[in-house]
């Protein structure tokens, strides 16, 4: 996709949160930004994820974890929102970008029965969604 507002989600494995706030971001944006998400070091994308994405009716489709070059292959971003403390403090310097942190707690990490896991993955979706809503609807100010 070739659009000025280019949108990075970055994490450590881009199982979880930022697969989360990728999806989140897109299903409010449409076409407006380009929303994308990747990791510092990718693993794979957690089922859970997809699962609460898909709870709320939010498209999945086109959800992999990937890596920041992997991303930057397909152009330049305008801004990265590193939702993980860790990524941010490893966050690599990516050229005439911003780069925003919003750490959110590891849903991936919880313990507990499977429908505890998938209450940490939903509190975490939902606290994402939060801090997105807020951020469009101050005009996303920071791009």
């Amino acid at each position: 996709m070739t659009c000025t507002n280019r949108i990075l989600f970055l994490c450590t494995a881009n199982s979880a949160r930022s697969q989360l706030a990728e999806a989140i971001l897109r299903d409010r944006i449409g076409k407006e930004m380009d929303s994308c998400s990747a990791g510092t070091h990718p693993s794979t994308v957690h089922p859970l994820a997809i699962e609460v994405l898909e709870d709320i009716q939010i498209s999945t489709n086109g959800l992999w974890s990937k890596s920041v070059q992997e991303v930057l292959q397909e152009g330049p971003v305008s801004l990265t929102i590193a939702v993980c403390s860790s990524a941010a403090e490893n966050c690599p310097l990516v050229a005439g970008e911003q780069v925003l942190s919003w750490p959110f707690d590891d849903p991936a990490t919880s313990g507990g029965s499977l429908e505890d896991k998938r209450k940490a993955f939903r509190l975490i979706r939902d606290k994402i969604a939060a801090k997105i809503d807020a951020w469009l609807v101050a005009g996303a100010p920071d791009i």
